[in-house]
């Protein structure tokens, strides 16, 4: 069984992860709707991953025998005055994330739950990735996206990207 603590944070990040799914669809939606189909298929991508983070904070739960508790999810509701808004945004959001996962893993270290931390070890690393990755985005952005040409070669490649669900062991 794990400690009431540990299992309320895990719950909440169920919610963030969901979230993040919702958030990553609107920004799916908002470059579609900018005929940005590639930049589009790169968040789709994202929400498809934290929806897949979420299912495996469930199992892990459920694993425990614990209960899962599902709140409501926010609405993302965002307004995003240019190309590069949500990709500042999501790079922001990827930081929180990582700083919820860090908070859950300190309190599993506080509590001496190495099964939770062990849990969570894989999700550090893949937070690690997920800064890294829309951190690179925005950079090559700042570098391309402002040239019709770079823009038209970077959404061409980002349409390439292809979901992998994660493979935990849990």
């Amino acid at each position: 069984m794990l400690n009431k603590k540990i299992t309320d944070l895990l719950n909440s990040q169920i919610n963030k992860e969901f979230y993040s799914s919702y958030l990553y669809l609107d920004m799916s939606n908002y470059y579609i709707e900018k005929n940005l189909n590639g930049f589009g298929n790169w968040f789709a991508i994202q929400a498809q991953e934290e929806y897949a983070h979420a299912m495996l904070f469930i199992k892990y739960i459920l694993n425990n025998s614990e209960k899962v508790v599902l709140n409501d999810i926010a609405s993302p509701n965002k307004h995003y005055k240019d190309f590069k808004h949500p990709l500042e945004g999501s790079l922001e959001h990827e930081i929180s994330i990582s700083a919820s996962i860090n908070a859950i893993y300190a309190e599993a270290y506080t509590l001496k739950d190495f099964r939770t931390m062990q849990f969570l070890d894989w999700f550090v690393k893949e937070q690690g990735e997920e800064e890294k990755n829309v951190d690179d985005l925005c950079k090559r952005y700042e570098m391309f996206g402002t040239d019709p040409r770079g823009l038209y070669l970077l959404d061409a490649e980002l349409a390439t990207r292809v979901f992998n669900a994660p493979t935990l062991v849990i």
